[in-house]
Order: structure tokens, then C-alpha cells, then sequence
């Protein structure tokens, strides 16, 4: 049928990205791929985005070993991937050299296309990736990241696109990652396209507020040629539109799919069976998904938001940094919200709200943002917020990777004797901490478990351990947990008693953890956490987590007289007050971690003794994935550095004491 609309899958790239945080391992992929290379895709995702750093930070597997056994039973249909330009699958960019070596590894390995997009669209950080995988033989597929501001009508994809064409495209995609572009905005999008542009079009929408089916339709009304779906099992929410809702929906129309719908329900009846096995949630809309066309966060990045204030012990303020972020965006020069902007804007809206001033306190990728090392954003900048955060630093104007040294030739004799490979080699280039574990643990034959596998393993030892479970209806008061009586599950509750800033919690009552797992099994009580002297416990329904080591015992901290610390979520002025006269305390405006300097290369910022000037650097805190720089609000003398390096911080903790 030649007028059909084609499908891509994406169950395993972004699908499993979006809903399970890429934690499908290569042995849950084998055993389906020859049915998804039988149904009669345009392509399958394989690769790409996060699957490379969670094979090896977390799944100890090599990346490049899965795409090599995939591509042995997918004969049939192409394999695709994307990348993020010249920043690849990573959160920086790299260096020409490097973008070169991984693309034809990856051609050579069994990608047959090639979808690369840049956050900003600028097409100056696309121009070696399309360039080089071009070279290579890959069908290169541009992406242009979908959004909705003053600078992003239908006239701003077309020129867009165009340059894409020049630069060697051979499709264009429509990346929609926040579930942005509605029905009828797509019909004029694409018909636009389709009149402007002989190139075959693609979309690519996440379901999130839940437009994605009908924007479908519409797309496919105005003769779009490929959409993006997903498995059921792996669609919705912050995921792809369902493949057989959509095959239905085209069902008999002039644009029908042609594929088998009783072969896709096998297809999904594996996958379902994969997903309760590990415990895997399903896609769904929450209300702030729901709210995506004013704040524009798609649906991944809220779920790192409320961990980020949840670490901040200041998750009712969500409203607030949702309010925050359009701004932060605009003043930002509206860019598209997607790795890694997504993450820049978030953050820097929730320092904003969390510091009470507006750009107080700036992340030194905000920084690098601004000076334009991430690329040329679709508006200009704020100038007087840009003055504020760059103060005399120059803007970069060329394109960023020029200021980047080759680096493979380097790495090569580098890591002579470490790797036997140039996959290695660019697996290092990519994540050289993570890749380098993972080369020693493959050299000594041994491969450290997955943390919530080796977490189930240490709960099952500690429930053999235990005495037999006591029939208590009622558990009170343990380790600063408290559970109400066994009601019907829809009435079941449990609640967190926190206890006084002065005050220790009690010691965690092993022979209450059977009751603990037992009352979780009985009720609709989704999840038990606990602390209590540096130990975890967390009870998840369906995927048991036991005891592990927080950060805090590993790196003990002494417990702070009342004096110095501030109630979670009070002022910090509290703490203020409540110190020493005569001296000024430099508190933590966040949990997070202690650093003296940027690196272990970089002497101490200050040290006991030395005189500081107003806006001088005095150490990094590292949190919410960036890292944010603390500046003296005042002149004097450093009397005292109460935090080590690589200590755990809280907020409002004392960091300094600075006599002025």
C-alpha cells in the first residue's frame, strides 16, 4: 500500500527509556526481536540516548555487545538510533574526532539509520554527526525539536528543515518530547513541510498530556510518513501512543498501517509479562503532566523535579518552580525543553524558588549555557540576567566543538593494555569513569550486580535471619515510622513521623521487618521507606529492596548542635541568628554534597585564614546532577571550614563562619 503510514518502534530505546529508566537488559531484547523484525516496521529503535551509560553504569553489560546480538536475528528491518548531535549519548559535547569514531562504530555494528537532534536546533553542533554519518553509509535522519514560543512557528521548521536538507539529511523528524504539538497544529505543521519540502517527514511524539493519538491522525490527514509508537505495555505517559491503538485507529482508512494486530498483541503479551516479572510501572498522566502547555517540563524531567525537592525537603513548592520555569525560559532564550536544557532550565527555576532570589545561585552549566558553549539559542538571552551570571566573561559566537581538543589518538595509547577494542576506546572517550569500572570488572571475570537485584538478594538473606513474624496489628514508633492500624487496603496508610531537629530517631527493630513486608504485601501501600543510623530500609510491592549503606554512613558526619542546623524547610536566617555573634555562617542553600574545588586537580578555593572579597568562590555543592557554586555574600576573614570534602550536606547547614 503505498499511501500507508509507516511505524518505527521504539520499545527498545525510548520507551523503555521514558517508563522503566533503561533498565531492559539485552536478555529480556533476544527473545523478542525476531517477532519485531517479522511485523513489518519502517525501523526499530535500538540504540541511543541513555541505553549506552545504563549498560555500563548499572546493567554491566557492553552496549555495542547488544547491538551486535540484535542485529544478528533483526535481518529485516533497519535499526535505528538517535544521538544528541555532537554531544552524542552523553551530557557534554565531544570533539570532533570522537563524534567520527562513534557513528562509524555504529554503522559498522548494525545502525542502519541515524535520527540527530541538537536541544538548541542549532544546526552548527549537527553539522559533524550528519557529516559523518553520511560518510559512513547511514541514512541520516535530522531531527528539529518540537516547542511552542514566539520564535517557534510554522515558518521557523520550514527554514529549519531546509538547512537540514542542505546539510545532507535524508528525512526530517519532528521531535515532540514534550507532548506539545497538538492535532490540528500538526496538520498545518506537516502540510507546511510536505509543500515546502520533498524530504519524507517523521513525528515523533510523547503521549504525556495525552494528545499524541489524535495528533497522529491529524499528521497522518496532512500525509506525514512515519510515526513513532511503542508496545502497550510500554506506552503512555511520559512514553510513546500505543502501536495498536494506532493501527486500529488507521485501520481501513487510506493511510492504513498494513500491520497485523494479532501479531503485535503477541508482541505485547511478552512484554507484559516482562513488565510485572521486574516490577516495572505502566505509563500514566498525572494532573501536572496534564499541565505540559504552560510549563512545557515533559513528563521525565517533572519526575527528576519532585526527587530534586524531595532532597530539598521541599516538594509542596513543585507549584511554585512550575510557575518559575516558563520564565527561567524565556529569559533563557526559549529553548526547546529536552536533554540537556530540560535539565538547565529545571534546575536553575528550582534554586530560584529554594534561595528566595532569582539567580543567587547559578550551576556552572547554567554558566556554560549562557556563555553559549552548548550552542546559539532561538532568542537571545536576557542581558541584564546575562551580566549578572557571566559578569566579564566573554560569549563564545563560533560553533562550541571548535573549542575542543581531538581526543582519541590520546585515549589509544592511553589505554593500551586496558582495552582490546575501539568500541573500548569510545567508550571511554564517552563516560571514562564508568567505562573504566566496567573494563576491570570484565577483565577479573566479575560483574557487580545490578543494585536493586543485589538489594532483593540482601532482604531475602535478612528475612531467613529474622524470627518468625509476630501478629501485631498495630507497629509504632520504630525508627521513626509509624503505621496505623490494618485497615481495608483503599484505607491503609502509612506515615512518616519526623522527629525533632534535637532529638536521635530510635534504632531500626529488625524483628519488625517481616511485619513491615507482610503489611506491604496485605495493602495497597505501594512503598515503605525508612532510616535510622545510616542504614536504609525500603519495601517496594512486587520488588523488595533490603538494607544498603547510605552515603551518610559511608561518609559519617558528626550530628551539628541545634544551634547550627535549620529546621528542614525553615529559613536560613533561623540559623543565623542563632550562631555566634560576631561571626557569619555560610550556609548549605541545598542537600547535597561538599566539594572545596571544581575538581581533585584544582587547589581549595579558601582555606582557614584567608581573606575573601564579596562573590568570590568558597566551595561546590554538588546536587540535583549539576554543580552549583556557593559565592561569599560578604568581605572577611575564613575562621572556620566546618565541611570535608565529599561530605553530605544538608540544607542549611553551616559551611563557613567568616568574621567580616
Amino acid at each position: 500500500m503505498e499511501n500507508r503510514v509507516k511505524i518505527t518502534d521504539t520499545t527498545l530505546r525510548d520507551a523503555h527509556q521514558s517508563l522503566w529508566a533503561t533498565r531492559m537488559r539485552t536478555a529480556d531484547m533476544l527473545p523478542i526481536a525476531e517477532k519485531l523484525d517479522n511485523i513489518g516496521y519502517h525501523s526499530l529503535e535500538v540504540w541511543g540516548g541513555s541505553t549506552f551509560d545504563v549498560c555500563l553504569r548499572y546493567l554491566n553489560e557492553d552496549p555495542w555487545d547488544r547491538l551486535r546480538q540484535l542485529k544478528k536475528i533483526i535481518r529485516r528491518t533497519p535499526l535505528q538510533m538517535m544521538i544528541r548531535g555532537q554531544s552524542l549519548v552523553g551530557y557534554q559535547q565531544y570533539p570532533d574526532d570522537v563524534v567520527e569514531a562513534y557513528i562509524a562504530k555504529s554503522v559498522e555494528n548494525g545502525i542502519s539509520i541515524i535520527r540527530i537532534y541538537d536541544a538548541l536546533n542549532d544546526i552548527r553542533n549537527l553539522e559533524t554527526a550528519i557529516h559523518s554519518a553520511k560518510k559512513a553509509g547511514a541514512h541520516v535522519q535530522a531531527a528539529m525539536v518540537y516547542t511552542v514560543s514566539p520564535i517557534h512557528t510554522n515558518q521557523h521548521y520550514i527554514d529549519l528543515a531546509r538547512q537540514l536538507a542542505e546539510l545532507g539529511a535524508d528525512s526530517i523528524c519532528i521531535k515532540d518530547t514534550a507532548g506539545l504539538l497538538a492535532p490540528y497544529r500538526a496538520y498545518d505543521l506537516v502540510k507546511a513541510l510536505k509543500e515546502n519540502h520533498e524530504l519524507p517527514i517523521q513525528l515523533h511524539c510523547h503521549y504525556i498530556g495525552g494528545l499524541a493519538v489524535g495528533t497522529y491522525l491529524k499528521a497522518a490527514e496532512a500525509g506525514v510518513d512515519v510515526i513513532d509508537t511503542a508496545t502497550v505495555p510500554l506506552a503512555f505517559g511520559p512514553s510513546q501512543p500505543p502501536v495498536e491503538t494506532v493501527v486500529r485507529a488507521l485501520h481501513g482508512s487510506p493511510r492504513d498501517t498494513d500491520l497485523d494486530i494479532h501479531k503485535l498483541f503477541e508482541i505485547a503479551e511478552y512484554f507484559e509479562k516482562l513488565r510485572r516479572a521486574n516490577g516495572f510501572k505502566r505509563g500514566m498522566t498525572r494532573i501536572n503532566d496534564m499541565r505540559v502547555f504552560d510549563h512545557q517540563v515533559p513528563g521525565g524531567t517533572i519526575s527528576n523535579l519532585v526527587t530534586q525537592l524531595e532532597e530539598q525537603k521541599a516538594l509542596y513548592r513543585l507549584g511554585e518552580v512550575l510557575e518559575e520555569i516558563p520564565k527561567v525560559r524565556e529569559e533563557l532564550g526559549y529553548p526547546p525543553l529536552v536533554t540537556p536544557t530540560s535539565q538547565i532550565v529545571g534546575t536553575q527555576a528550582v534554586l530560584n524558588v529554594l534561595t528566595g532570589e532569582r539567580y543567587k545561585l547559578v550551576p556552572g552549566e547554567v554558566r556554560d549555557y549562557m556563555q553559549g558553549y552548548y550552542g546559539r539559542p532561538p532568542a537571545p538571552i536576557n542581558q541584564k540576567i546575562a551580566r549578572k551570571v557571566l559578569g566579564d566573561r566573554a560569549v563564545i559566537t563560533g560553533r562550541p566543538a571548535d573549542q575542543l581538543e581531538p581526543r582519541m589518538e590520546k585515549l589509544r595509547n592511553e589505554l593500551i593494555g586496558l582495552v582490546s577494542s575501539e568500541e573500548d576506546v569510545i567508550s571511554y572517550a564517552l563516560f571514562p569513569q564508568v567505562a573504566r569500572r566496567f573494563f576491570e570488572f570484565r577483565k577479573n571475570g566479575k560483574y557487580r550486580e545490578e543494585q536493586p537485584a543485589a538489594r532483593k538478594e540482601s532482604l531475602l538473606k535478612l528475612e531467613k535471619a529474622l524470627p518468625a513474624a509476630q501478629e501485631k496489628p498495630v507497629i509504632q514508633k520504630k525508627a521513626g515510622l509509624t503505621v496505623k492500624e490494618k485497615v481495608p487496603p483503599k484505607q491503609a496508610a502509612v506515615e512518616t513521623e519526623r522527629q525533632g531537629a534535637d532529638k536521635e530517631v530510635d534504632e531500626l527493630n529488625l524483628s519488625d521487618v517481616k511485619d513491615l513486608i507482610k503489611f506491604v504485601d496485605e495493602t495497597d501501600i505501594a512503598e515503605v521507606s525508612l532510616e535510622s543510623g545510616g542504614v536504609k530500609l525500603a519495601i517496594r510491592k512486587g520488588n523488595l529492596h533490603a538494607f544498603e549503606t547510605a552515603a551518610r554512613a559511608e561518609a559519617p558526619r558528626a550530628r551539628l548542635p541545634l544551634a547550627e542546623r535549620a529546621e528542614p524547610g525553615a529559613a536560613p536566617d533561623k540559623a543565623k541568628e542563632a550562631y555566634t555573634p560576631g561571626l557569619t555562617p555560610v550556609l548549605s542553600p541545598m542537600v547535597g554534597t561538599y566539594y572545596d574545588s571544581a575538581s581533585p586537580e584544582i587547589p581549595p578555593y579558601v582555606k582557614a585564614g584567608d581573606r575573601v572579597k564579596k562573590g568570590q568562590t568558597l566551595c561546590i555543592i554538588e546536587a540535583m546532577k549539576l554543580m552549583n557554586e556557593i559565592k561569599s555574600e560578604l568581605e572577611g576573614e575564613i575562621v572556620e571550614i566546618k565541611a570535608e570534602k565529599g561530605q553530605p550536606v544538608e540544607y542549611g547547614q553551616i559551611l563557613f563562619l567568616i568574621k567580616e
